[in-house]
């Protein structure tokens, strides 16, 4: 009876031990757990270099990243709808299994390499290199999950009370994450370059982890999210995450062009870039370029999505004197939007497509080499990652247009990002002033082609949020500069304590395209504006949160479910 319990256990990586031969191999790299491995550097190098692939990127081969694939938000619209990523509390779960399973891999290096006979030097490193990585898949489990499990070491028998043991509370977890990022950047090595752990990276993580953690406590409900604000906690973690960007800023400089760093084929040593995926030529590949430059339809950006752009006077469409108008132009067969990219935030034109493409009004990007008419289900097609270095003339289609052949490589961590982090803490701390603006975000907002943010915006009627008019358009700058990126707008809709905004049947514009009035087109429309799905999705407070697992909460009495579900 025991065996098995152990082996469900392990298969449900609850621990993500077993006893005897199963404790002593990794199921992911095969190694075999004894001294000898772990007192050779080049072994430990290639073990923790496994764990670059957990970094999604732009995904491998035919899975998707977390880049455009993403779609559960008010940016987009997939036109096989999305709903919650759960409505009942399912039997199991790999967003639970595999990042405990992580965690282990983690533990099992920090053992390793504190027994080993390394130098000082090599073990300061690989050491905080393992504990940035378990503190990377911990600040997943708490996003998710809230309350987890805290392992810190291997658990080698089914007697240990860690596999048992209650779920910590989530603000506990939280401190020990940033306890393994400074003990990373303490210890990692100097950077050796942007594609390798490094302090940098460390530091990176660690601004997130704060901006969230200080917005997700200031606005957190008892009612929504079982525990009430904290002002202290949030402005101690958003002092964090001023102080930690102060640590990067003056190391990096933004790319001159908005979406440089989307579509390039080697980001090794580019100027905005932090921590990046790199992808090799038929070698290894991803999809992303393929989903957003083929024949299946897209997952379009919303109507809610543009209308959050500023026009070129940097006022929002409410107020702007300038053309409104988002209706396309039909010019032999095919409905361009230039005329209204023109008046736009230039992000906007980087984005999405300057043609509408629907049934019927489809568009190739580069017809001359062969590539598909493309469609979505908003007619906005995402333009963004899409590359013309991938092949040549005879090879474009190959390279573009075929599951896991891109090489394009993935910005993880990049400038642009913590100048958003920087702006925002500033502005929630009410500290922020019109030299913080100009060092940070109004750097993207020229890059945009905007006037820059003052410290006292103009009140935008479209705010929804209950926010200040500055946050407002901190808020607004971000998402613009985020869009379909990383999963950024879901996580930013929890901590900001507006994961409600997701509800189509209240926020109709989040299901809605372009505007195709008067144009003729067989497809659903609502108000003249093209219908993206007909399904709906509706807000329940306990969204905010992941079921945990049947499996978990039935081998561990001691762990309990998140609050709402059932």
């Amino acid at each position: 009876m025991k065996k098995s319990i152990i082996y469900a256990l392990a298969a449900s990586a609850l621990v993500l031990t077993g006893c005897d031969d199963f404790l002593d191999k990794d199921m992911r790299s095969g190694f075999t757990n004894n001294p000898a491995f772990w007192n050779n550097a080049n072994n430990v190098q290639t073990y923790l270099n496994s764990m670059y692939g957990d970094f999604s990127g732009y995904g491998q081969g035919g899975s998707g990243g977390w880049f455009y694939f993403k779609s559960l938000s008010d940016d987009q619209a997939n036109p096989n709808f999305d709903n919650w990523e759960f409505t009942t509390i399912p039997q199991k779960s790999s967003y639970w299994s595999s990042s405990f399973e992580e965690v282990r891999r983690a533990n099992y290096m920090i053992a390793g390499v504190e027994a080993s006979t390394l130098t000082d030097d090599e073990k300061a490193n690989f050491l905080g290199i393992a504990r940035l990585y378990r503190a990377w898949e911990y600040w997943q489990l708490v996003r998710f999950y809230g309350d987890i499990q805290w392992l810190d070491k291997v658990v080698t028998s089914p007697d240990d009370e860690a596999v048992y043991g209650e779920r910590l509370d989530r603000d506990l977890v939280v401190d020990k994450i940033i306890e393994d990022l400074d003990f990373a950047i303490a210890n990692v090595a100097a950077n050796s370059s942007d594609n390798a752990f490094s302090k940098d990276l460390a530091r990176a993580i660690k601004s997130d982890v704060c901006l969230f953690e200080g917005t997700f406590c200031k606005y957190r409900t008892q009612v929504d999210n079982g525990k009430e604000p904290n002002l202290d906690r949030a402005k101690k973690y958003l002092n964090l995450c001023v102080a930690t960007n102060a640590e990067l800023m003056g190391r990096y400089s933004l790319t001159e062009n908005y979406g440089d760093i989307y579509n390039s084929i080697n980001l090794a040593g580019n100027s905005e870039v932090i921590f990046y995926r790199n992808y090799k030529q038929d070698v290894q590949g991803h999809s992303t370029v393929d989903y957003t430059t083929g024949s299946t339809a897209q997952r379009g950006i919303t109507r809610d999505a543009v209308e959050a752009f500023l026009f070129r006077d940097g006022k929002p469409l409410a107020t702007t004197t300038l053309d409104k108008s988002d209706k396309p132009e039909l010019v032999d067969g095919k409905l361009s939007i230039g005329k209204m990219l023109s008046n736009r935030d230039k992000r906007l034109s980087v984005i999405i497509d300057p043609y509408v493409c629907l049934a019927g009004y489809g568009w190739s990007r580069d017809a001359s080499v062969g590539l598909a008419e493309m469609t979505s289900s908003t007619g906005y097609t995402v333009a963004k990652y899409y590359s013309d270095q991938l092949g040549d003339a005879s090879t474009a289609v190959y390279y573009r247009q075929n599951i896991g052949t891109g090489y394009t490589d993935a910005p993880l961590f990049w400038l642009a990002v913590i100048y958003l982090n920087d702006a925002e803490a500033r502005a929630e701390l009410g500290t922020i002033s019109q030299s913080d603006l100009d060092a940070t975000i109004n750097k993207l907002m020229a890059r945009a082609e905007l006037p820059g943010l003052t410290t006292t915006p103009a009140a935008d009627p479209a705010n929804n949020h209950g926010v200040s008019n500055l946050l407002w358009e901190i808020r607004r700058c971000r998402r613009c500069e985020l869009m379909t990126d990383n999963w950024y707008r879901y996580w930013d809709l929890i901590r900001w304590h507006q994961l409600d905004k997701l509800d189509s049947s209240k926020y109709p514009n989040i299901n809605l395209g372009a505007n195709m009035e008067g144009i003729t087109y067989e497809g659903n429309l609502q108000g003249g504006y093209v219908v993206a799905t007909g399904a709906t999705r509706k807000f329940d407070p306990k969204y905010y949160l992941f079921p945990v697992p049947a499996n978990e909460t039935g081998l561990n009495l001691n762990c309990s479910q998140n609050p709402g579900w059932k």
